[in-house]
């Protein structure tokens, strides 16, 4: 949410309370990703650069493919036309996401090497700074691993390691707070950072994506 929908919500509660009722009984009969979609197509069509950001980021959340967010922007033509479009593709490819870089567009997840287990060091949050595509954050604790992607999960500005205070990683563009050692967002937002499945295999500790 917007800082200046915060302020509303404070400011006019018995106005904006209706409001966001509307939006959600809206699409109570839409499946998620069906939901995800009209939103992303909503924020395009208004050329809203931070609502799509972060509209697309649900879409992915929810299950949505790189190739289905591309098929809903081409099937939405008729009311968008090309120049919204391409506004679009140059937000999304600004992110730089890497499940939307054409050589991975519908290849299946696989494991990626990330580091050595032995360096990962209990308790300690350690930095992986280009893992095939994506800066990693790495905490080991009570025997497990646990990775996570440094994008913040609201417009998925990356968090530089700079911004680790102890255990508290802090996203420098809307101080999102994150607690690393379980990934839940303690100050600010309410969504967790993108946690990657992990296994060792042969000494060296591996991601799933």
């Amino acid at each position: 949410m917007s800082d200046a929908l915060e302020y509303l919500v404070k400011a006019r509660p018995e106005a904006m309370a209706p409001y966001f009722k509307f939006l959600k009984e809206a699409g109570k009969h839409l499946d998620p990703k069906t939901r995800a979609l009209i939103s992303v197509i909503t924020k395009v069509h208004s050329q809203t650069e931070n609502g799509l950001r972060q509209y697309l980021m649900r879409a992915l959340r929810d299950g949505c493919s790189p190739q289905e967010v591309l098929d809903a922007l081409l099937m939405a033509f008729p009311a968008l036309g090309l120049a919204r479009i391409v506004w679009a593709v140059d937000v999304i490819l600004a992110m730089d996401l890497p499940e939307f870089r054409p050589e991975l567009l519908g290849i299946a997840p696989k494991w990626h090497d990330v580091m050595a287990a032995a360096d990962a060091k209990a308790g300690a949050i350690g930095y992986v700074e280009n893992c095939d595509g994506r800066s990693l954050y790495v905490y080991s604790g009570n025997g497990e691993f646990r990775i996570y992607d440094s994008r913040c999960p609201h417009q998925v500005t990356n968090i530089p390691h700079l911004a680790l205070e102890g255990q508290r990683l802090t996203c420098p563009k809307h101080q999102w707070a994150f607690d690393v050692t379980t990934g839940a967002c303690v100050e600010k937002g309410n969504r967790p950072l993108k946690q990657f499945k992990a296994k060792v295999e042969g000494g060296r500790l591996q991601a799933y994506w």
